[in-house]
């Protein structure tokens, strides 16, 4: 039946079973339990997973110098768009200089090329 000091539910709380406390271990004792654990069984059981740790962390470093090569190329890549940049505007200005009317007045001079001051005149056919 029951026993003195316990109660209809503490019996059902634990099964019947009565409680144990826990037995402490010392120093040598969880040693030994840890060799056990981590025994050369062990290790050759779940050396696959091992391996894929290693690979997996191949993988990782791989990746994160693959990154850092990309942002410098991309950071090389930019600067080099940026001075691409300011060479295209400095051309452009200079040939909408050197495009103006006066200033091509004074490039073809020494070939002897005047400007105009009459208006052009118009050729007509006279056989029509």
């Amino acid at each position: 039946m029951r026993e003195a000091g316990k109660s209809a539910e503490t019996e059902r709380e634990t099964g019947g079973e009565s409680e144990k406390s826990p037995v402490k271990q010392s120093g040598r004792e969880a040693k030994i339990s840890l060799r056990g654990l981590f025994g050369h069984r062990w290790i050759m059981k779940n050396i696959s997973f091992f391996l894929f740790l290693a690979g997996l962390g191949v993988v990782y470093i791989y990746n994160g110098h693959y990154a850092e090569k990309t942002i410098r190329d991309i950071g090389k890549t930019s600067r080099e768009l940026k001075e691409m940049q300011y060479e295209y505007k400095t051309l452009r200005s200079e040939v909408m200089f050197r495009s103006k009317q006066s200033e091509l007045a004074k490039a073809v001079a020494p070939f002897g090329l005047k400007e105009l001051t009459t208006p052009p005149v118009m050729i007509t056919d006279s056989i029509k």
